[in-house]
């Protein structure tokens, strides 16, 4: 298959581009970089510095002896999507090419508008394409389990039958999002429903939990191959930061009561979903919803288990209950489903003492490379 990665340079795009690669397809990457420029924006870098997208590619093909092409481009131009499609002519499209992060899209009105605008614009510019260039492609798109909040109900996947006022029908699952980012994810999922039932175009929506871990199997073949493992308040998702934070000394911040639900997934899981969703593709029109996660974990329980597992090795891991700088149900239901991508074969990499020890071991040996002043919570949902 001939396969492009949208945003190829982050932290899930990077090792999706190799494990394409690696099954022996043709992978191209467009990116614009713009995740390292909002980190010099921040004065944030991952834990450990990973090497230019060109040095990485090159590093890819001496070990591999498989070649990955570029294209630097950014989505909102439609010019250069069309241009770099009509050239690639990909059949799959994954999508992660937007600002992943929800408290950058709370830091201010700049940031809002420019989270949804980017995010929106792009993948409307990117549907356009497909159905000028590559009508029968399929489209993969990173959406967020977020988009649905925390309902008191059962969460399906995507979509919910109704009966109301003596008539049922199915519809899309109501949505809950809590941050502009969310709201962005919304929106499309929205335009890609739309544009698969009036332009025939085929899709998948994955929405993902929070996902955690430093390393896959691509990544680990050279140390040139890291991908970008942040820790940080605007780009290091709990787990993570739980565990830089154990290792640097620092309490883990527990947001509030701590009793959120959240699913989860490690990142070998991301990809692994990702890979079955192309090799399973849905029919003509059709946009499907999968829910991506492996597990369920409130929060307090995810930081009592990076407290064990840092006992062992030795480290004195202290738990701190912080103010909540979001606006989010700390006591709430959640039971999401999540049986299509299992229907599908995933084999998933559970949460265990020894991923975490793995994790733990990683960063300590990376100790000195930690920024402090880069963890706390300063972004508030509530604006004054």
């Amino acid at each position: 298959m001939r396969v492009v990665v949208l945003g190829g340079d982050g932290y899930l795009g990077w090792p999706t581009a190799m494990y394409f690669s690696k099954k022996g397809h043709e992978v191209a990457i467009i990116d614009n970089f713009a995740k390292r420029q909002w980190e010099m924006e921040n004065g944030i870098t991952p834990l450990i510095s990973i090497q230019t997208l060109h040095k990485r590619i090159k590093a890819w093909e001496s070990v591999s002896g498989k070649k990955i092409r570029t294209y630097i481009a950014d989505l909102s131009n439609d010019r250069l999507v069309y241009k770099h499609f009509e050239e690639f002519l990909p059949e799959v499209i994954i999508h992660y090419g937007e600002q992943p992060s929800a408290p950058y899209s709370m830091m201010g009105i700049h940031h809002a508008v420019y989270t949804q605008i980017n995010n929106i614009r792009g993948t409307l510019n990117v549907l356009f394409a497909m159905n000028r260039c590559v009508p029968q492609a399929h489209l993969i798109k990173l959406g967020t389990m977020g988009e649905y909040g925390t309902p008191n109900i059962d969460i399906e996947e995507g979509f919910i039958e109704i009966e109301h006022k003596g008539r049922k029908d199915v519809i899309p699952f109501p949505k809950q999002p809590g941050s502009f980012y969310h709201l962005s994810k919304v929106h499309d999922s929205h335009n890609i429903m739309f544009a698969c039932r009036n332009w025939g175009l085929r899709s998948t929506d994955l929405n993902q939990g929070i996902v955690y871990g430093i390393d896959t199997d691509e990544t680990e073949m050279n140390p040139d191959l890291n991908t970008s493992f942040h820790y940080d308040e605007l780009f290091g998702t709990a787990l993570n930061r739980f565990c830089v934070q154990a290792v640097a000394g620092i309490p883990l911040t527990v947001y509030g009561k701590g009793n959120q639900k959240r699913g989860f997934l490690n990142i070998r899981d991301t990809i692994q979903c990702v890979g079955l969703s192309a090799l399973n593709p849905p029919k003509e029109g059709e946009y499907r919803v999968f829910n991506q996660f492996t597990e369920v974990f409130g929060i307090n329980g995810l930081a009592k288990l990076v407290q064990q597992v840092g006992k062992k090795l030795g480290l004195d891991v202290k738990i701190a209950h912080s103010e909540n700088p979001r606006i989010e149900l700390e006591e709430h239901y959640f039971n999401p489903v999540h049986t299509k991508l299992t229907e599908l074969g995933l084999k998933p990499n559970k949460l265990s003492d020894v991923l975490i020890d793995h994790m733990l071991q990683k960063i300590m040996a990376n100790k000195h490379l930690i920024n402090t002043e880069t963890i706390q919570p300063r972004i508030r949902w509530k604006q004054k």
